[in-house]
């Protein structure tokens, strides 16, 4: 039996494969740390960790298309 939360990591976890491409197109990509009431933890690899634009990538892009595909979730959280 699966609980809330596994379902949101899936389904966070597949709106990341969707996005994934444009991320290493720019040499980057992303790591699904953990969900935790809503709030989803990413690591962010290659060229987006060290990126002056990561900020941007995680709230315009990432958080954006999570709010529009993952009910109840509320945000993104980058983690080093």
């Amino acid at each position: 039996m699966t609980t809330g939360q596994d379902t949101m990591f899936e389904q966070v976890d597949d709106v990341l494969d969707k996005l994934r491409p444009f991320l290493l197109r720019d040499g980057g990509d992303c790591e699904l740390v953990d969900v935790e009431d809503g709030i989803v933890k990413l690591r962010l690899l290659g060229a987006c960790g060290t990126c002056p634009s990561s900020t941007i990538t995680l709230k315009a892009g990432i958080e954006r298309a999570l709010l529009e595909e993952v009910p109840g979730f509320v945000e993104v959280e980058q983690v080093f």
